[in-house]
């Protein structure tokens, strides 16, 4: 449920919403833009929630109360109408602009990182991605260098001055991660590890938070809500393929996710076209395919020598490769930009509500 405050009501008509929320052991959650105020009313109402909703309808100050179907509340468009824009640094994710991260799959060596990270921003690059630690199959396959990988981040960080986003995969990890990253990416395989996702919102620093191998929009989007709720606004939804039963590809990418995800939530989305497709010739054709349905970003694997990557080599691309894929989504993004964003519809108008029908 989302209490929507008139133009102009008064703090104290605000704190008297607020009262009778927590009076019903719920939790307020306010989004003050615009002209309004937006409460949202966080908690397991029952079957009191339509009572509460006449009490609030009637208070000084309140111009409507909207019910909610949807289970996520925090990321949804009803409780915050304007796109989130997240600031890194210089960087800006969701502002309208491009934002195009990339760097190796693992950081296999201080050279290999740093070739790397000076390649892909005089590329056009605006985050780096590497990862310290890494999730593997086989607890035989490398799985990265932990504290000198995250020391070498930094390095780089300093050489490029871009910011850098890199993977956390435990709570125990997430205050010694954050003290060298920007941005901390959760894997696919940590998108329900709720534990992790509350320890990463408490943090404050912007998420990246990729989809579940089999994880629907609404669970994508209920993660993204264990972060926010947890005080965070900064999150970056990450599409990178879910599992299918197609096997020419690693994954099969989800591209309607994107126009989708900008009906139903506020939070930037971005692509990764490398774990989408497992294939180094794929990944460009999906970058631009990120750019013309309108994602915000992009998230790449490129390795100097991916025939000899220690992880994810098949589908990094060369350094020479990622320049042409830079050199070709900006123009796309930008024609596409031109056209307009798609209106953004009702939840009456959208009629999306997790498949069923």
């Amino acid at each position: 449920m989302f209490v929507v405050m008139a133009v102009g009501a008064t703090e104290e008509e605000l704190n008297a919403v607020r009262a009778v929320v927590l009076d019903e052991g719920l939790t307020p959650h306010e989004n003050r833009g615009g002209e309004r105020v937006v409460v949202a009313v966080l908690g397991e109402g029952g079957p009191r929630i339509d009572r509460l909703a006449d009490r609030l309808s009637a208070m000084p100050g309140v111009e409507s109360v909207n019910p909610s179907n949807r289970p996520f509340k925090l990321a949804s468009r009803q409780f915050h109408p304007d796109d989130t824009v997240i600031r890194v640094g210089d960087v800006a994710i969701g502002d309208g602009s491009f934002t195009i991260m990339a760097g190796p799959c693992a950081v296999e060596s201080r050279e290999q990182l740093l070739e790397t990270a000076l390649a892909v921003k005089a590329a056009g690059a605006t985050v780096l991605r590497g990862g310290a630690f890494k999730p593997r199959t086989s607890p035989y396959a490398f799985q990265g260098l932990g504290l000198a990988g995250l020391r070498f981040l930094a390095e780089a960080r300093e050489l490029t001055g871009l910011p850098v986003v890199t993977e956390v995969m435990e709570p125990g990890q997430v205050e010694h991660v954050a003290e060298y990253a920007d941005i901390l990416q959760i894997g696919a395989r940590n998108m329900q590890n709720y534990s992790l996702l509350m320890a990463v919102g408490r943090t404050g620093r912007p998420v990246l938070l990729k989809r579940g191998l089999s994880g629907t929009i609404e669970e994508w989007l209920m993660a993204a809500e264990y972060v926010l709720s947890s005080g965070n606004p900064n999150v970056i939804l990450c599409e990178r393929g879910i599992r299918t039963f197609e096997t020419y590809t690693r994954n099969t990418l989800d591209l309607a996710a994107v126009p989708l995800l900008h009906q139903l939530t506020h939070l930037p989305v971005v692509i990764d076209p490398s774990h989408a497709t497992g294939r180094r010739w794929l990944v460009r054709p999906l970058a631009l395919g990120a750019a013309a349905v309108g994602a915000d970003g992009i998230l790449v694997e490129v390795h100097p020598r991916p025939e000899e990557a220690l992880s994810d080599g098949d589908q990094s691309v060369t350094l020479a490769q990622f320049a042409e894929i830079a050199a070709a989504v900006r123009p796309l993004h930008a024609l596409v930009k031109a056209q307009g964003r798609d209106e953004i519809l009702s939840p009456t108008q959208l009629r999306v509500d997790g498949g069923r029908h």
